[in-house]
C-alpha cells in the first residue's frame, strides 16, 4: 500500500477505533469494520493488533462480518429545505476519467452570478446532511458543488451501510480523490456566473480539502474542518488563504496541528486556526452524536465571513 493510500486507509481505521472506545459503535460492529477495511479475517486480526487490541478470533471476525450494519438514526429535519423556492438544487452528471462523475449542486435562483465554493464530504459519502451544507451555502449567495466521491462505485446513493462507504474511501489512493475533486472544480466553473473559487471540507473531507489547496493554485479560500494535516513538505504550494477549524477535545487530530502551523509559518501561508474547546471531532454535524450547536453556529459564521470577504472582494 502506497504511503499516500495508507494514510487516509489509517486515518478511517482509527477514526472507527475512536468511535468504539466512545461507546458510539459496540465490539461486535467495530469488529465488523475492521473486518470491510482488512478485507477479512487476516487484515481484521492485523488492524485490531496494530490499535493495541488482542484476543480478537478469527471465528469472532467471520461472526461479525455476517451482522447486519446497525440501523443508522432518522436524520434531521434539514436547515434549508431541498424544495426552497429560492434555490436551484440538481444531481449532475457528466463522464469523466472513465466512468460517471456524479455531484449535488446548489445555486441562489436571483442571482446571476456567484462565487464558487466546492464542498467535500466525510467519510461517509455524499449524504443528505452534506447536501443540506451545500444548500446553506447557497442560502448565503454563493453556487455551491458536492462532488460525490463514490461515484466510480455508484454513488453514495446505492449503498445502505455506511461504514462500506468509508471502507471504499479508505482503499482509495488520494491522489484519485483529489483527481476526482479537480474534475468537480471543472465542472463547478462551468456553471453560469460562477466567479473566484472556495472549498470547505468536514473530517475526512477537512483533511481533503487541506490537500486539494496544495494542488490547486486557483483556489482562493480553503475551510477545512476538523482535517488531518497534508504532506508538510508541499504547504509551500498553498496560494489560498486558509480557515481551519478544530475541536479542543479532538486529540488524534489536534496532535498534527503544531507542525502544520509550523511549515504554514515558514510557507508566509495567510491563514488562521480556530479551535473550540469542549468540542470533539465533528462538531459542526448536526445529524452525529458530537454535534456542539454553539461551537458549530460559531464556526459556521465565521465559514461565511470568511467567504465572503476572500471570494466577494
Amino acid at each position: 500500500m502506497s504511503e499516500d493510500r495508507q494514510d487516509l486507509f489509517r486515518y478511517v481505521v482509527e477514526e472507527f477505533a475512536e468511535d468504539y472506545h466512545e461507546g458510539e459503535i459496540d465490539r461486535r460492529e467495530f469488529v465488523r469494520r475492521m473486518g470491510l477495511l482488512g478485507g477479512g479475517a487476516v487484515g481484521a486480526r492485523a488492524l485490531l493488533t496494530s490499535l493495541g487490541i488482542a484476543g480478537v478470533t478469527s471465528a469472532e471476525v467471520a461472526q461479525a462480518m455476517t451482522a447486519k450494519p446497525p440501523v443508522e438514526a432518522a436524520a434531521p429535519k434539514p436547515v434549508v429545505d431541498p424544495a426552497d423556492p429560492t434555490l436551484k438544487v440538481e444531481m449532475l452528471t457528466w463522464d469523466a476519467r472513465g466512468f460517471k462523475q456524479m455531484a449535488y449542486l446548489a445555486r441562489p435562483l436571483d442571482m446571476a452570478g456567484a462565487p464558487g465554493i466546492l464542498v467535500i464530504h466525510e467519510n461517509r459519502g455524499l449524504q443528505p446532511h452534506i447536501q443540506d451544507i451545500t444548500r446553506r451555502l447557497a442560502k448565503a449567495g454563493f453556487i455551491a458543488l458536492a462532488v460525490d466521491l463514490m461515484s466510480k462505485q455508484g454513488g453514495t446513493a446505492k449503498f445502505t451501510d455506511t461504514a462500506q462507504i468509508s471502507s471504499s474511501l479508505a482503499q482509495t489512493p488520494g491522489e484519485e480523490h483529489i483527481a476526482n475533486l479537480l474534475e468537480g472544480v471543472k465542472k463547478l466553473k462551468e456553471q453560469k456566473g460562477v466567479g473566484k473559487i472556495g472549498a470547505i471540507g468536514f473530517c475526512f473531507g477537512g483533511g481533503l480539502t487541506w490537500r486539494l489547496s496544495t494542488e490547486l493554485p486557483e483556489l482562493v479560500a480553503a475551510v477545512p474542518f476538523y482535517g488531518p494535516a497534508p504532506d508538510l513538505a508541499k504547504i509551500p504550494n498553498i496560494k489560498a488563504t486558509v480557515l481551519a477549524f478544530y475541536g479542543g477535545n479532538d486529540t488524534r487530530i489536534n496532535a498534527g496541528i503544531p507542525p502544520l502551523e509550523a511549515a504554514l509559518k515558514k510557507a508566509g501561508t495567510r491563514y488562521e486556526v480556530k479551535i473550540y474547546e469542549g468540542a470533539n471531532h465533528a462538531f459542526n454535524n448536526d445529524t452525529g452524536a458530537n454535534y456542539k450547536k454553539d461551537a458549530a453556529d460559531d464556526a459556521w459564521k465565521r465559514a461565511l465571513a470568511f467567504f465572503t470577504t476572500q471570494l466577494k472582494a
